[in-house]
Parts: C-alpha cells; structure tokens; sequence
C-alpha cells in the first residue's frame, strides 16, 4: 500500500483498513536519519503542494499563490466552473552538490494544487497576472439570479 506525504514525513502506519491493530503484527522498519535532498521516496518522485489564499468578494472569487522562482513557461493554470488547478515546476539550482548544503528547506521541482471553489465562475473571464513572484487568480461568479429574456421568432 502507498504511504501518503504525511506518512512518509512522519514515519507513522495508515490502520485503515485493518480490523484491529492488534489482529496484524506490524513490522516497522526505521529509515534513516539523514536527509535525502533528491525527494523522501526516491522510487517514486513526488509532486509539492502549492500554498494559495482563496477569498471572495461579491463577484469575484481571489486566489493567490507565491510561485517565485518559476518562469511563467513552467507555469499553468486550468479551470472548469468549479475546479481551478496550478501546476509547475521550479527547477533547482545548479553547480551545488547536495553534500554541500548546511540547511535545505526550499522546494525545487514539480508543484501542483487542485482548488474545489466555493461557487461556479466563468472560465471565459478567467484574469490570471503574476507580480514580484505572486500569482493572483480573479474568477468571476456566475450571476444566478441574471434573468435573460428571450426573443421568440415567428416560423
């Protein structure tokens, strides 16, 4: 079974599933200690989870996202009327070997997150800029309560 992130941050066992703790004998195996700057999994390279602000206003739903570091070629955003995704990738510096770090916590590589919004948007009014590193979403709400009246022609 697949560990989560979480899981093989922490180094914790998933019981889910399982009937009873006791009914299983669980072999836990210590990794260790050092850090691996190529990824926790290295068999199975992981994708980061992009931090964002989501907030709204009376027509408009914001979300915010600091991508410093990743050029707007490695950058995209999709949407649908409820699902906004952002994906990237930041590419790591060059010409440092791993053995020469002191402190690494800075992510480097591929990042994605999934937004499920709170109300439907217009995806043909999708504003998308970024500035001094700060991706900023603007999606326009559907107005529900717009009446449209229609005209009939006589065939």
């Amino acid at each position: 079974m697949k560990q989560s992130f979480f899981e093989r941050i922490t180094g914790t066992i998933s019981l889910k599933g399982r009937s009873s703790p006791a009914d299983e004998e669980v072999i836990v195996e210590k990794k260790s200690t050092a850090p691996s700057f190529g990824g926790w999994d290295q068999a199975e390279p992981t994708e980061g989870e992009l931090a964002v602000d989501v907030y709204q206003t009376d027509y408009v739903i914001v979300i915010q996202a600091m991508v410093a570091g990743v050029s707007l070629e490695n950058l995209s955003v999709s949407v649908t009327r409820e699902i906004v995704t952002i994906k990237g990738k930041r590419a790591a510096p060059v010409g440092i070997n791993e053995e020469n770090y002191f402190h690494q916590e800075l992510y480097w590589g591929a990042f994605s997150r999934t937004i499920l919004l709170p109300a439907e948007i217009e995806t043909e009014e999708v504003e998308a800029t970024e500035r001094h590193g700060l991706l900023t979403l603007k999606l326009p709400k559907i107005d529900k309560s717009r009446i449209q009246t229609v005209k009939i022609k006589s065939v």
